[in-house]
């Protein structure tokens, strides 16, 4: 049965979320937010065995967070949390179904192929740590042509760009350019919702130097604003940089409901 979870389910879907990376899980840090957020669905055999939340925006779901308890793995909860996660967004006239996969989870990748995902985009998660630093060269943009640019990342989710959201984030100086030798970089500034002091980066990288001038900027604008960590997603792959630290590499899927 696919229901609601409820925060009476907390202790025993924790119980087989610690290790699910090597350094263990973020569901815990998340838990009360899509509990309260709404979609937070729970697969149950007698007890809790498998979770995954959904997030509804515009035309397209968002889906994240599937975990399933090591002792039913394999016998397709998360195939079925993913088509209940749909089937709702289809009576909410989605369009687009997108989740993030691991390029080296090859059993999550199976999942999403049996159930219609194709591989959309393939990105790239570094760490960068904050510094003091002067070598930079960017400015704040006042308008965004994003036709080329369809999502940004908000707390690990891809949203779709719109006037109103360039807008806000042209306001909010939340949009950095450099330019270099007339290739241009950007970046789409936003606070982690789940992690305290985290800054969330997404980077459209034209060239190394450019990239090079907005890391600079990144490490510099973290400290004057007191995070403790920057998280940079792009599609590129980013030159070496002091403290800059690739994390892990992820497909972007994608499937059409309609």
């Amino acid at each position: 049965m696919i229901r609601d979870a409820t925060n009476f389910d907390k202790k025993h879907i924790l119980e087989f979320c610690k290790n699910t990376f090597s350094w263990g899980d973020y569901i815990p840090d998340v838990w009360n937010y899509w509990l309260s957020e709404g979609n937070l669905f729970l697969f149950e055999k007698q007890f809790p065995t498998g979770i995954c939340h959904a997030s509804y925006l515009k035309d397209q779901i968002w889906i994240e967070g599937i975990r399933i308890d090591p002792d039913f793995r394999r016998c397709k909860i998360a195939s079925s949390l993913v088509q209940h996660a749909e089937s709702i967004g289809k009576e909410k006239h989605a369009i687009f179904s997108y989740m993030l996969i691991d390029t080296e989870n090859s059993q999550s990748m199976k999942m999403a192929d049996s159930l219609g995902y194709d591989v959309f985009q393939t990105w790239n998660f570094y760490s960068l740590m904050p510094k003091i630093t002067t070598n930079f060269d960017i400015h704040f943009v006042t308008s965004f042509d994003y036709q080329k640019f369809p999502h940004y990342v908000k707390s690990w989710r891809w949203i779709p760009f719109d006037d109103e959201i360039i807008s806000k984030l042209c306001e909010q100086k939340k949009i950095i350019s450099s330019n270099v030798d007339g290739n241009n970089s950007f970046s789409i500034l936003t606070d982690s919702e789940h992690f305290e002091k985290t800054l969330i980066v997404t980077l459209f990288s034209n060239s190394k130097k450019s990239s090079s001038h907005i890391i600079s900027f990144l490490q510099n604008f973290a400290i004057e604003n007191n995070y403790e960590r920057i998280q940079i997603l792009t599609k590129e792959q980013l030159s070496f940089h002091d403290s800059l630290e690739h994390k892990l590499s992820f497909h972007l899927m994608k499937k059409s409901l309609v």
